[in-house]
């Protein structure tokens, strides 16, 4: 298999070659200087002309050629002259060239600085078959190496300097890869605290990285799990706030229940409490509900549906309750939309719709269901003719629990809007809810096509 190709992957890799770059190109460079000053031994000149003077008088001229190429390995330009002729060519300088015929000419051994770096020497010489010939040197350094140690230590030193270049490079990138892992670490530490308010933010340099985007995916879930973890603490409360009065109506008809004994008041108690505990348990029912739908999609798949089947399902399923409360359900108008949910959510969301638009709808009134297409969304519109919201309410009526000043006059636990706006989310759309034109309240579902 092969391995995945991230940025952080080429970040360290094109770092890797950075560093044996700068190890090739500087290495080099130190390790001559540092030789150069630190291990070489002054140039003997008399020694070296007479080593020429031995190679040539050993081999002639192919000697003497292959001495000047070793010489000239080790940074020394160096040849020999008899009666003034150069035995083996070399390249002089035009300085060197116009000075060279009174060097020859004066019989004595000079060593000569032209200009800085850069030594010229012409050294005297008999040699064994008695005639006389000159050395012509030229170094950029009075001094040069044994070739033993020059390779020894050039070795050692680019060994020491890959090591620091390598350990240089090496340290910046750990240092910044580090740097957002020990954010993360420091993040999760402060939240398994209990600060769910931690965040890692934003680590400079490194914008576009995988640790820069785990990061990223880490404040995203912490802010999920802050607001999870404050929705459910909020729900808590009203769920305790709404229970309290139930529970305290219950254990009173219980009492009093008890006193009357088997008479016929002692059942009608006994009827009461049965109310009282089917109306916690519809509580309940829908908080878990709520509570699900807070926390993601209530693991349920999605499918392609037929959005007018749902909503011909939704009205006939109210019509019984429609009909005990002398309430007419309409249907406008309902266009073919085919969108991608699930249809039990989607159900309960129109069916809290209806029965909210039922509640609230007085004897002999109307509700009004339609489903147009409209470009890439479908909107399901459910209307009363009831009394309607103040206007300073509209903005609260999906929030659990809250019931408006209307609603006196209906039974509820005020999360029927609340469920309805979170399957509308989950899906992916939106809801608007308003009074109506003539009175009565109207809640919008747009619902994106599939």
């Amino acid at each position: 298999m092969k391995p995945m190709r991230t940025s952080l992957y080429w970040r360290l890799l094109v770092w890797f070659c950075v560093a044996n770059l700068l190890v090739l190109a500087l290495g080099g460079l130190f390790a001559r200087r540092f030789i150069e000053f630190t291990t070489s031994i002054e140039i003997n000149w008399a020694a070296l002309a007479q080593d020429a003077d031995q190679a040539y008088e050993s081999g002639g001229r192919d000697a003497l050629a292959a001495w000047v190429a070793q010489q000239r390995q080790q940074g020394v330009e160096a040849t020999l002259f008899e009666h003034g002729e150069m035995l083996y060519p070399i390249r002089l300088g035009a300085s060197v060239r116009s000075q060279l015929p009174a060097l020859l000419s004066s019989d004595r051994s000079v060593v000569m600085q032209p200009r800085p770096s850069f030594y010229v020497a012409v050294q005297q010489v008999v040699g064994d078959d008695g005639h006389a010939r000159q050395l012509l040197a030229m170094s950029r350094s009075h001094v040069r190496l044994r070739p033993q140690t020059r390779e020894k230590i050039y070795l050692a030193m680019q060994l020491a300097l890959s090591l620091l270049f390598i350990g240089l490079v090496g340290w910046w990138v750990a240092r910044s890869v580090a740097r957002p892992v020990e954010a993360l670490r420091r993040a999760t530490r402060r939240m398994a605290e209990g600060e769910l308010s931690a965040r890692v933010g934003r680590q400079g340099g490194l914008a576009h990285d995988e640790l820069a985007q785990l990061a990223g995916d880490f404040d995203v879930m912490a802010g999920r799990i802050e607001a999870l973890v404050a929705q459910d603490r909020g729900v808590l409360q009203d769920l305790s706030h709404e229970l309290r009065s139930p529970l305290a109506r219950l254990q009173l008809i219980l009492d009093l229940a008890r006193r009357g004994g088997d008479s016929e008041e002692g059942a009608a108690y006994f009827v009461q409490a049965e109310q009282e505990i089917a109306r916690l348990d519809r509580m309940l029912g829908e908080m878990l509900a709520l509570s699900r739908m807070e926390g993601g999609l209530p693991g349920m798949e999605r499918e392609p549906l037929e959005l007018a089947e749902v909503v011909h399902e939704g009205v006939e399923q109210s019509r019984l309750e429609a009909d005990a409360q002398q309430v007419e359900l309409q249907l406008s108008r309902v266009d073919s939309a085919q969108v991608s949910g699930n249809a039990m959510l989607l159900e309960r969301a129109l069916a809290n719709l209806l029965a909210n638009a039922i509640k609230f709808s007085p004897a002999g009134g109307r509700v009004e269901v339609t489903l147009r297409v409209d470009s890439s969304f479908a909107e399901i519109s459910v209307r009363d003719h009831g009394p309607g919201v103040p206007v300073d309410e509209l903005a609260l009526l999906f929030r659990p629990f809250f019931r408006g000043s209307n609603a006196a006059r209906a039974e509820g636990h005020g999360l029927g809007l609340a469920i309805v706006q979170r399957v509308v989310q989950v899906h992916g759309g939106t809801i608007e809810v308003g009074n109506a034109e003539g009175g009565g309240l109207e809640v919008r579902l747009r619902l994106p096509l599939a």
